[in-house]
């Protein structure tokens, strides 16, 4: 199979934004094809350029005779979106106190920070 023929395969993509210090940008990875990552300064650009990195990591992996990985199992079906978790009582003071001073449910302000820890939130929209 030629790599252009991989393309088509369902991949994983990861997209965070990102500001390291010197502006603000778009990061995507791979997750099945290990390094295989690149950037832009919009979710698009950023999303063509993965394209280009995972056309220029599969090439150079059938060149090297690596295995290709397949594309994982579509798994977001068997999550809930809920799960129980233990942790100290004082650190679920600490958080309780922090959601009622920001006027939201602790559900909510821990949902908030758990999406921030992994990046998952997306920045607002620039204003018109």
């Amino acid at each position: 199979m030629k790599a252009e023929a991989y393309l088509d395969l369902p991949y994983h993509i990861r997209l965070q934004h990102r500001d390291d210090g010197d502006g603000a940008y778009w990061f995507a990875t791979v997750e099945e094809l290990p390094g295989c990552m690149s950037d832009g300064d919009t979710e698009s650009d950023a999303l063509t350029a993965i394209r280009d990195a995972m056309h220029g990591w599969i090439s150079t992996a059938l060149e090297d005779g690596r295995p290709i990985p397949e594309p994982r199992k579509d798994e977001s079906l068997t999550f809930s979106g809920q799960f129980r978790v233990r942790l100290p009582s004082g650190l679920h003071a600490a958080l309780a106190d922090e959601a009622r001073r920001e006027g939201v449910s602790l559900n909510h302000f821990v949902s908030s920070a758990l999406s921030a820890a992994v990046g998952w939130r997306r920045p607002p929209a620039p204003e018109p």
